[in-house]
């Protein structure tokens, strides 16, 4: 099913009605209700929902944003943080989108769920300016050396963050039970991000009887991976099929610039998706520098390609 996502338009609007109005005029009438969005655009969205304009298919994680946070910024506050104030912020937070997103009658919400202490700067940035720079292509070796080196550290200060992230989702899956919404645990573009791979895999084991917990399945963020060799994201996405519950769809332009325009970038979706049902909800998740004219033409290429995801 595709949809569209509010976070390619939403910084140029005052008003959640017009933010609504400029993507239906694209064709688009599923819509995921993005974050980093304030609070004020929140009655002129309820108006357009209420007048039947569009199809919440989900909300992402925080929704609207935090007061407090005067940018778009997801990841202000997270499940593993070492300050209590922070993990009881992003819980508040978190609930109270799940009452927005039943109150859309949305389908999912997507969710972050924290991260290990190791700054990017120092690892993921850096492991991918070695493969921008060809290292692992010129000298493997000490390619191999710091990805190894980059494993290990994050296997062993893991330990913690894993189990504060497990505990949070606990709490947030009972409340997801009781609205009718599903928790999209959403693959992240950096190692540091909690779950990693093999972490994703127990999660979903762990709450694999559960009905409103499954994995969302970001295309550009594991494509990342796939380029600085973190994974194979074919056979990623083969693995995870089992537990999807939909997708965040955007291309990548090699090896770091991601929430590029589906179809313009190095991503095979021909082949990606005959892992993914078509029924579940495709959704573009684009930059704002993204141009309109660029995405009704790849919206009109997709079309073509996967009728059944329409």
């Amino acid at each position: 099913m595709l949809s569209f996502s509010t976070c390619w338009n939403n910084s140029r609007h005052t008003e959640g009605d017009t933010m609504i109005d400029e993507i239906l005029d694209m064709g688009f009438r599923n819509l995921e209700l993005s974050h980093g969005m304030m609070i004020t655009k929140l009655p002129g969205i309820q108006r357009a929902y209420k007048a039947g304009k569009f199809n919440c298919v989900g909300v992402h994680n925080f929704f609207p944003s935090p007061v407090e946070v005067m940018i778009d910024a997801p990841d202000a506050f997270e499940y593993t943080s070492h300050r209590p104030y922070d993990r009881k912020r992003a819980m508040d937070m978190t609930l109270k989108t799940l009452d927005v997103a039943a109150q859309f009658d949305a389908d999912y919400m997507v969710l972050h769920m924290g991260s290990v202490p190791m700054p990017p700067k120092k690892w993921t940035k850096k492991i991918t300016q070695m493969v921008e720079d060809k290292i692992d292509v010129e000298t493997p070796k000490k390619y191999n050396k710091f990805k190894d080196k980059f494993i290990k550290k994050r296997t062993k200060i893991a330990k913690l963050y894993y189990a504060r992230a497990i505990e949070a989702l606990e709490e947030i899956a009972e409340k997801a039970k009781e609205v009718g919404v599903t928790l999209a645990v959403e693959s992240r573009s950096r190692f540091e991000d909690m779950p990693n791979e093999e972490e994703m895999v127990r999660l979903q084991e762990h709450f694999k009887d559960h009905p409103n917990v499954g994995y969302w399945h970001d295309f550009g963020h594991v494509q990342l991976k796939h380029n600085i060799h973190l994974l194979d994201h074919e056979e990623w996405l083969a693995t995870m099929s089992p537990y999807l519950v939909g997708c965040h769809v955007h291309d990548v332009y090699w090896p770091k610039r991601d929430h590029r325009v589906p179809l313009t970038g190095e991503l095979d979706f021909q082949s990606l998706l005959k892992h993914v049902d078509p029924s579940l909800p495709l959704t573009w998740e684009l930059s704002p520098t993204r141009k309109k004219e660029q995405i009704l033409e790849a919206k009109k290429v997709w079309e073509l390609a996967f009728p059944e995801t329409l």
